[in-house]
C-alpha cells in the first residue's frame, strides 16, 4: 500500500474534509482529491461517499481508517521516542480538559510543571468530557481531564481527587451567614443552574429529588464564570466544586457553605489511551499530576 495514499485518507477523514486535510498536509486541493481517487481506483473500493456537502466513510473507509489510525500512532511514537534520544527535556504534549478542571485546577499543574521543563511544550483546549474523552480514545491528543467516569475501552482511566460540591451566596444572601445548610431551606430559592448533563447539575437535581424540594430556575449557564457573576450580583445560588470557588470565597466576594450530604463531591480523572506511548515529556508530567493531586488531597484532609 502507498503510505503516502493513506496518510492522505487518514487526515481527511480524521477531519471529515479534503480541505481540512489538504491545508493541514501543506498540499493542493486537487492533489487531496487525486490521491483519494487513486486510492479507490487501485483497490476498486470505495472508501469515502460525500453526501450532499457531507463527507461520509463506506464500511471499508471505516475500517481503513481504524488501521490507519494505528500505524500513524505508531509513525508519533517513533519520532517521540527518537526526540527523547535528542533531547533529555523537550517535546510537545497536548491536552484536552473539561471546563472545571482545565480553568480552575490545571494551571496549578501546568505553571510549575513548565517552570520545571521550559522545554516542553503544552498546548491545553477546553471542551466537554464526552469530546475529550472521545478525542483522547482516537489518539489525537496525549492526555485529558474530564469530570465524570467515562465507559470506554480504549480508555486508562485513574481517578484524581474527589472535591466537595458546596452552595455558593452572596455575601448578602439571607443564607450567606450559615455553617451548614438543612435541605428544607432551599425551598423556594433562585437557583442558578448548569447545564443538562454536567456533573454539578445531575448532582443538584439528585438533592433535590432526594428531599423533594421545588426551586426557582433562575438563571442556567454551562460557564462557572457566569454563574459566579450572576451569584455574586445576588441573582440566585448555585452548586459548584470548592476548588472552582475558593478564590472567590477568600476574597470575600463569595460564600460558601457545605451541605450536609457526605455523598455531594465532584470527582475527576485522568485519562489517557491504553496503547499510547508515554514519552519522557509525557512521564515528566503524569509525576507532575500525580504529585500535584496528592498535595491538594493532603490540603482538603487538614
Amino acid at each position: 500500500m502507498n503510505l503516502n495514499q493513506l496518510k492522505i485518507f487518514y487526515v481527511v477523514a480524521k477531519n471529515s474534509s479534503f480541505s481540512a486535510a489538504a491545508e493541514e498536509l501543506f498540499i493542493t486541493q486537487p492533489a487531496v482529491t487525486k490521491a483519494i481517487q487513486r486510492m479507490q481506483e487501485h483497490y476498486d473500493i470505495k472508501f469515502i461517499d460525500i453526501v450532499g456537502k457531507s463527507l461520509v466513510l463506506t464500511d471499508a473507509g471505516r475500517s481503513l481508517f481504524t488501521l490507519a489510525e494505528k500505524i500513524f500512532d505508531l509513525e508519533n511514537q517513533a519520532s517521540e521516542a527518537l526526540r527523547d534520544f535528542q533531547h533529555q527535556k523537550a517535546g510537545n504534549i497536548r491536552i484536552e480538559s473539561s471546563e472545571s478542571f482545565g480553568a480552575y485546577y490545571l494551571p496549578d499543574i501546568i505553571i510549575p510543571f513548565k517552570k520545571q521543563y521550559p522545554g516542553i511544550e503544552i498546548s491545553k483546549i477546553i471542551l466537554p468530557t464526552d469530546m475529550v474523552a472521545d478525542n483522547v480514545a482516537h489518539l489525537f491528543v496525549d492526555i485529558g481531564f474530564i469530570s465524570y467516569w467515562v465507559e470506554n475501552p480504549k480508555l486508562t482511566i485513574r481517578k484524581l481527587l474527589e472535591d466537595a460540591l458546596v452552595l455558593i451566596t452572596s455575601p448578602g444572601h439571607p443564607l450567606a451567614r450559615k455553617k451548614s445548610i438543612d435541605p428544607k431551606e432551599l425551598r423556594g430559592e433562585s437557583v442558578i443552574m448548569h447545564e443538562r448533563g454536567s456533573a454539578p447539575r445531575t448532582a443538584f437535581d439528585a438533592y433535590l429529588m432526594k428531599h423533594g424540594l421545588s426551586v426557582k430556575l433562575s438563571l442556567e449557564f454551562s460557564s462557572n464564570r457566569a454563574i459566579k457573576e450572576a451569584v455574586k450580583q445576588n441573582l440566585g445560588i448555585a452548586l459548584m466544586s470548592n476548588g472552582v470557588v475558593r478564590d472567590e470565597v477568600r476574597e470575600g466576594k463569595l460564600c460558601s457553605i457545605p451541605l450536609a450530604e457526605p455523598e455531594m463531591k465532584r470527582e475527576y480523572y485522568m485519562i489517557y489511551h491504553k496503547d499510547k506511548y508515554i514519552s519522557k515529556s509525557l512521564e515528566f508530567f503524569f509525576q507532575a499530576v500525580i504529585s500535584w493531586a496528592r498535595g491538594y488531597a493532603g490540603e482538603l484532609e487538614r
